[in-house]
């Protein structure tokens, strides 16, 4: 075994029985390369990645490739979601050389950590116009060797491009006074007519095949539609999500989304399932269940929300990383079912499952059947004169034996890491489906386990925090993304459970943000703080990628506590870095959308609702169910003027509901439905 076998990451773990004698991302690996004058092989994967898979069966397991390695190379495993900051970099790199990027990730650097080259998978001979993997070993090592003075031009100049890209999409500074029209209704309707020319108005999501979910793009036209009442924006989410819900990306029988569909239509997935893109995908059910009224979209908050409990959830707390595609080395082979299978589990209940969720002889994927619904359920019942209760329960009972069945079969692997912004965007989810469904053991759910990141990730005694837990340990200095979900996560349970401690603590996580991430240069933060200093140069990352942006959802963040405890400079800020992004989130929305959600705050000011009384918290919970994206409200059963929101507001009675709009609070009323109507009010 090599030397990964003393870490606690899953992906390099895997990798501790290979012949390569891989390090860690650790300074020893950097001083052994200055002391033997090596270049240094990083190789940059993660746990359910099926062609790190691949690469590792092909090549790093090969004794005599690994020697090669070993001999010429100094040669370091990075689990990307254990080192984002790391991955951002040379992924920087990969993509400026080859126009692309993804994993696994190869980069072939000095001794000091800058990038001469960069690929993604290599086969073990010459194929899919790729050279082999011994080919790239040899090149590189022979121009290490023999043409130095071109590896450190070439070096030099990557970095400085890699640099320059920070501000690529970033507008000059300008003062904030004056902002009078800087955000208009106008400019989202640019948003969103960007937006529109990606439809897929068949199969909705954007653009073709690979189709990924874009819960931050449909969260905004949501949003959007909101704010004006764009029924095509409506009518987009509402077709994707349906497509999603009913297509194979969503697993029929155990709940939970896969990562991306390879097609068009959603039906044959990419088989992982990640944390984070359920947790986004249930914030966006909620939201468009609050908005739609759709029961399909409550079943599903329940059905993915019942996976996350059964498979992804630690008995210690906190949330799993994620579940692999692969299963005894087949893509698919857990999830997939031929119709003897089906027939023979089912019995006489078969042919109605099989012409519900389209099962065939032939099936529909590699002679298998991936499940999905070619039709609702209301229409599938019509068209064959069947009752919907009645078939729905029926449904219900053979999805639980195909389950039971599907239960007993050799399990993907599991990345049981827990990661402390993926597990934030979780608390938010379960923070989200209480508000949206009303279920009290959401928000319970939602508050132990944010106890649980507290807790576990804390540095010391003060508010430092780690980014990743494992087995009691928990390390890596936390990221922006980190605290910038964490502190949404503390602001979204507030508003399911009414414990002002959480604000309090929210504020005071941001100004440790603002402290150690904030670039007063460039009015924008770091993706990493003062402290770290193991990786080339502190990176910005602005753009949604698979995750919100953590500059963007940091700007949220600072709006929301700017009106819940008056302190104007947290707004100030935040309008600083909407100005800087406006003009890319005009022209590239698909990749700023969670931006574009905070420019809709300000384009289409919201308001504030304080709930006083001895009712209140229980009128809270009808509130939440209303869609007021945005809207802050806070609950008390007496005025606090610790809060400028329930400041002076006593007035004695059971309840009294304030809704406040453009810096001033109407009369009171006794009703939710008399204040959802005063709110809604243009």
């Amino acid at each position: 075994m090599n030397r990964l076998q003393h870490e606690t990451s899953p992906y390099l773990r895997q990798h501790a029985h290979n012949p390569v004698d891989w390090y860690a991302w650790k300074p020893e690996a950097f001083e052994r390369a200055r002391r033997e004058d090596k270049p240094i092989l990083v190789s940059i994967g993660y746990s359910t990645c099926h062609w790190c898979h691949v690469m590792e069966r092909e090549s790093f397991e090969d004794k005599d490739v690994a020697d090669y390695m070993n001999f010429h190379f100094i040669c370091i495993k990075v689990d990307r979601e254990e080192r984002p900051d790391v991955d951002q970099i040379y992924m920087e790199a990969c993509q400026v050389f080859s126009g692309s990027g993804g994993w696994p990730l190869n980069c072939f650097l000095t001794p000091d950590g800058r990038p001469y080259y960069a690929g993604t998978y290599f086969p073990p001979s010459a194929a899919y116009n790729r050279p082999s993997w011994i080919q790239v070993l040899q090149q590189m090592q022979t121009v290490y060797r023999t043409r130095r003075e071109v590896v450190e031009d070439q070096a030099n100049r990557l970095l400085e491009m890699i640099r320059k890209t920070d501000r690529t999409f970033v507008s000059d500074i300008a003062p904030v006074t004056g902002l009078e029209g800087a955000f208009t209704p106008e400019t989202l309707t640019t948003v969103f007519q960007q937006f529109q020319r990606q439809f897929d108005t068949v199969e909705g999501g954007f653009g073709s095949a690979p189709k990924f979910p874009g819960s931050m793009s449909l969260q905004f036209l949501l949003e959007y539609y909101h704010y004006t009442g764009n029924q095509a924006a409506l009518d987009h989410v509402v077709l994707s999500i349906d497509k999603m819900v009913m297509g194979g990306i969503y697993d029929q029988l155990g709940g939970g989304f896969a990562r991306y569909a390879t097609d068009r239509a959603w039906l044959v997935p990419h088989f992982e399932k990640m944390l984070y893109d359920n947790a986004l995908l249930v914030t966006l059910l909620a939201d468009a269940y609050r908005a739609t009224g759709k029961s399909l979209y409550r079943e599903t908050i329940r059905e993915t929300l019942d996976f996350i409990e059964r498979e992804m959830t630690c008995p210690e707390g906190g949330f799993y990383s994620a579940l692999d595609a692969d299963s005894e080395g087949v893509e698919g082979k857990f999830y997939v079912w031929t119709k003897a299978e089906v027939e023979a589990a089912l019995g006489t209940d078969a042919p109605l499952f099989c012409a519900f969720y389209e099962v065939t002889e032939a099936g529909n994927w590699e002679h298998h059947n991936i499940l999905w619904r070619p039709a609702s359920l209301e229409t599938f019942a019509a068209a064959k004169n069947l009752d919907p209760d009645a078939t729905a329960s029926l449904l219900g009972q053979c999805r639980e034996k195909l389950l039971a069945i599907r239960a007993q079969r050799i399990r993907p692997g599991l990345d049981d890491k827990i990661l402390l912004d993926w597990n934030a965007l979780m608390v938010s989810a379960y923070a989200g489906a209480c508000a949206a469904t009303g279920e009290e053991k959401y928000a319970q759910t939602a508050r132990r386990q944010l106890d649980f990141l507290l807790r576990a990730f804390r540095q010391g005694e003060g508010l430092a925090l780690y980014h990743t837990y494992k087995d009691g340990t928990a390390q890596y200095d936390a990221f922006l993304d980190d605290y910038a979900f964490l502190i949404a996560a503390m602001l979204d349970v507030y508003a399911v459970v009414f414990d002002p401690a959480l604000i309090t603590l929210a504020g005071q996580y941001a100004q440790y943000v603002l402290d150690h991430f904030w670039d007063s240069g460039s009015g924008l933060f770091y993706f990493t703080s003062e402290k770290q200093t193991d990786v080339l140069y502190r990176k910005k990352e602005l753009y949604d990628n698979a995750q919100p942006s953590g500059n963007a959802t940091m700007a949220l963040n600072l709006l929301r506590l700017s009106t819940l405890s008056g302190e104007i400079t947290l707004a100030q800020t935040a309008t600083q870095m909407l100005l800087q992004m406006k003009e890319a989130v005009g022209k590239y929305p698909s990749a700023f959308a969670r931006w574009a959600s905070a420019i809709g705050t300000q384009a289409h000011p919201q308001g504030e609702i304080a709930l006083i009384g001895s009712d209140a918290f229980r009128a809270a919970i009808a509130l939440n169910r209303e869609y007021l994206p945005h809207a802050v409200v806070m609950a008390a059963e007496q005025g606090d003027d610790a809060w400028p929101l329930l400041a002076g507001k006593n007035t004695g009675d059971a309840l009294d509901v304030f809704v406040c709009k453009n810096y001033a609070c109407q009369m009171p009323v006794k009703t939710i439905a008399e204040a959802v109507a005063i709110y809604k009010r243009k």
